[in-house]
């Protein structure tokens, strides 16, 4: 599965530029932005506008869905229309299952995404062992299915995007290598193999997951794998199903911009359960703060565990009366004196205590204070994700197993805006998903409140430390089955006081099930009108009148004993 280290970039890592129409992507090119359309496909009018939007608003790239060869003719239309009104922006296709309708798209667009997952196999969750010959006869049969593909887009100067998403790989893939970063990086390995050896090379490569640390070691290993073969390819970044909102924004953020700080990524995409207009801001903010970067030649020491998440092993220490580190979950506190004390009055209660008092009541907590304690190490700075890693790194080789508190300095932050929650989710996010800190400090000049909430966000967002619930939500296509946005704030309405609970919203079945692996209940469009329930990866009610199916689900939430009264 590759080495324990990665090498240390040269601030961007150096990929072969690939032509998506006039657009070029990877090869030093800037950061290219996407997003996708909503709409059904096959409403035209709606569509165009959909995309007229998402262009006008600073999209590089917009992709369409193309569930059948009747959606993917009906492209021809949508681009047609769009250079009429002088958007010429290039369109990629987004195909599952379907490799007629890849053919079909490859007419219209500049881009093709296949899902290795199911663009050649099947997935019926069958558990078998595949003997060496008969897998074999499988890449045989992935290379006839594909090649006619490659051909096409050849000759019409297309590009494919290698688009592998976590839990919707193959059955074979699974049963050989797992539902894991290893299993994504072959699955699109294979692709990409057929591909080559017919003298194509224009591929554009993603590893998707719901969770950013899963997204992060794909990626990671996907980048270690190419380079050790020769393959420049670029990659494109994303967390998938990222929900709505700052939680969605801080997930997005550190998967992506972590990439992004370590030199990783030549076209990023930020999927919200919003209109999709909003993710283009988004985006455009982590590709001018990544540029900024570049230029500046910040690079970063390599993570401490690329591949494979672990917390940094810690002896536990007591500061006050909290213990750090071991198996104690990672602390949230404030700086002492960056907010006012309250006067003291009378006996009682730890500086924590009296400070949470002072910042605004107890809904959001502050743990400790933090002063000095030789027991511990205090990584601190504007820059901590760097600062973070060369600690870890340093006590790593000199066995010493102090707690880490991290304390990020950002009180050159005025504005509580897209920058500083950016900043937040890399300089934060990036250490908690490398199982780096034990105690979490940023000094801020915004309210306490603000920032102690923004702190346990993103200790959930790092899926470090689970303090509300979770929610896994698509961002919606024309393959959708009710709508996304509403519904999502409606679920999360009724049960966002389920402290722990993870709940899915997809709105189909097309990789909904499967990219909702690590949920605990799963609310999935079925048909039209009607919804399927899951508990885990099992649908346990199917066909529910979308009107029942919100009490349905709380009920289900109930019977696993998982629900609590607000």
């Amino acid at each position: 599965m590759g080495s324990n280290v990665v090498s240390e970039p040269s601030v961007r890592r150096q990929s072969s530029p690939v032509g998506v129409g006039s657009l070029q992507i990877g090869g030093g090119a800037p950061l290219a932005v996407q997003s996708m359309t909503t709409t059904n496909t096959l409403e035209v009018g709606s569509t165009v506008r959909q995309t007229a939007s998402l262009i006008e608003a600073g999209c590089d790239l917009v992709r369409i869905t193309a569930q059948t060869s009747a959606e993917a003719k009906a492209l021809g239309a949508i681009k047609a229309e769009l250079l009429r009104r002088r958007l010429a922006a290039p369109l990629a296709a987004d195909i599952h299952f379907n490799p007629a309708a890849a053919l079909e798209a490859a007419e219209h667009v500049e881009k093709v995404r296949v899902n290795p997952g199911n663009f050649a196999d099947s997935k019926r969750s069958l558990k078998r062992e595949y003997a060496d010959a008969e897998y074999e006869e499988e890449l045989s049969r992935i290379g006839a299915v594909f090649t006619p593909l490659v051909e096409k887009c050849k000759r019409l100067r297309r590009a494919i995007r290698i688009g592998t998403n976590h839990g919707s790989l193959s059955d074979r893939i699974m049963n050989r290598y797992g539902d894991n970063p290893q299993g994504m990086v072959e699955s699109a390995v294979e692709y990409v193999q057929a591909a080559r050896s017919r003298g194509f090379d224009q591929m554009i490569l993603s590893m998707k997951a719901s969770n950013p640390v899963v997204m992060l070691q794909a990626n990671r290993l996907l980048v270690e794998t190419l380079d050790r073969r020769g393959w420049p390819h670029p990659l494109h970044l994303g967390v998938t199903e990222a929900g709505e909102g700052e939680d969605a924004r801080l997930k997005s953020a550190i998967g992506i911009g972590v990439l992004l700080a370590e030199g990783i990524g030549d076209t990023i995409r930020v999927s919200l359960t919003e209109d999709p207009v909003k993710e283009v801001p988004v985006a455009l903010g982590l590709a001018r703060w990544a540029e900024d970067r570049w230029r500046a030649g910040r690079s970063l020491p390599p993570p401490l565990s690329p591949f494979a998440w672990r917390r940094r092993p810690t002896r536990p220490a007591l500061y006050e009366t909290l213990a750090f580190g071991g198996e104690e979950q990672v602390k949230v506190g404030l700086f002492q004196g960056d907010y006012p004390h309250p006067r003291a009055a009378g006996a009682g209660g730890s500086a924590a205590t009296r400070l949470s008092a002072a910042a605004g009541g107890r809904d959001t907590p502050c743990e400790f204070v933090l002063g000095t304690d030789p027991r511990f190490e205090i990584v601190q700075g504007e820059e901590l994700l760097a600062a973070g890693r060369e600690a870890a790194h340093r006590m790593e080789a000199a066995g010493d197993r102090r707690p880490i508190i991290l304390v990020w300095d950002a009180r050159r932050f005025l504005d509580d805006d897209l920058t500083f929650l950016i900043e937040a989710a890399v300089q934060v996010g990036g250490l908690l998903v490398d199982g780096i800190g034990d105690g979490v400090v940023i000094r801020s000049r915004l309210p306490a409140q603000r920032i102690l909430t923004l702190t346990y966000n993103l200790l959930q967002a790092a899926r470090i430390r689970s303090v509300k619930a979770e929610y896994i939500a698509c961002p919606g296509c024309g393959r959708t089955l009710f709508d996304l946005e509403s519904t999502t704030q409606r679920i999360k309405a009724k049960t966002g006081h389920l402290k722990g609970v993870k709940i899915a919203v997809m709105g189909c079945i097309v990789n909904g099930p499967g990219e909702m692996a690590d949920a605990d209940f799963g609310y999935v469009g079925g048909s039209p009108g009607a919804v399927n329930l899951y508990v885990g990866k099992e649908m346990v009610e199917r066909g529910i009148p979308t009107a029942e199916a919100d009490e349905r689900l709380i009920a289900l939430i109930k019977a696993h004993g998982k629900w609590v009264d607000s």
